[in-house]
């Protein structure tokens, strides 16, 4: 069980608010990156009841199933394109130091074991005028969610399922964490683009995307995915979805 108690014995000095029920650990974290809250601060909730995704997605993440995270991050402007490239790494490595096994990810930056989603990644950076302020990581990992009858059952599991057992959400959170503190000040480095590039699951497979479909062929190191189209045509992709 999340508490606050248990949170500040496993984080020690790191800064956290833990919330038993909030709407957005997100924007809980953007109002305290304005407040200066200090690198490495994180903003930690048991229930979420308005989480947001990529593309604008709000999503309700019930009590006691899943990690709802934002981490306070200072990169420098430069750096900033490859945040989510750490977060999705991160995760993985999470995943992969608990030996589970088919992890990989979806451009740009789901998280998924045996090819179905079990962590979303969504980084939001703060602007003043032409000065980055920071960037808030947001994370949601699913942990033991009931997708019931939903089509998400077809398309997401949980680190419980491939585990085969029940795990502690608290050290959970601090293997992330860990993970994420070693990749920060390697943003914009070629061992984080590789790390990342190199569990892509997507490279090599037709996908669709803004209207083109192809071969996904590569990816830049900010994170566009390029799409080569039958006529040897590419097109990059910055954002968006693909299926």
């Amino acid at each position: 069980m999340l508490t606050h108690a248990s949170l500040a014995q496993a984080l020690g000095t790191r800064p956290f608010r833990f919330f038993p029920s909030i709407s957005s650990t997100q924007n809980e974290a953007l109002v305290w990156l304005k407040g200066n809250a200090p690198q490495g601060a994180v903003v930690i909730a048991d229930e979420q009841t308005a989480g947001r995704g990529r593309m604008g997605r709000i999503w309700h993440t019930p009590a006691g199933v899943a990690l709802a995270m934002s981490v306070i991050l200072r990169p420098s402007p430069q750096d900033a394109k490859q945040v989510f490239m750490a977060g999705a790494v991160s995760v993985a490595e999470m995943l992969e130091g608990l030996n589970i096994a088919h992890v990989s990810l979806k451009w740009a930056n789901d998280v998924r074991i045996g090819g179905k989603k079990v962590c979303g990644v969504l980084p939001e950076a703060v602007w003043e005028g032409d000065k980055l302020q920071g960037v808030v990581l947001g994370m949601g990992v699913n942990v033991r969610v009931d997708f019931g009858d939903s089509d998400l059952a077809q398309t997401a599991t949980n680190i419980e399922t491939a585990l085969g057992k029940s795990c502690d959400r608290t050290d959970l959170i601090v293997r992330i964490l860990r993970r994420l503190d070693e990749w920060t000040p390697q943003l914009g480095s070629e061992a984080l683009y590789q790390a990342w590039r190199s569990r892509l699951d997507t490279l090599g497979t037709t996908v669709s995307a803004d209207g083109i479909t192809g071969i996904a062929h590569d990816v830049t190191r900010d994170g566009a995915l390029i799409i080569r189209q039958a006529d040897g045509t590419d097109h990059m992709i910055i954002a968006g979805d693909i299926s």
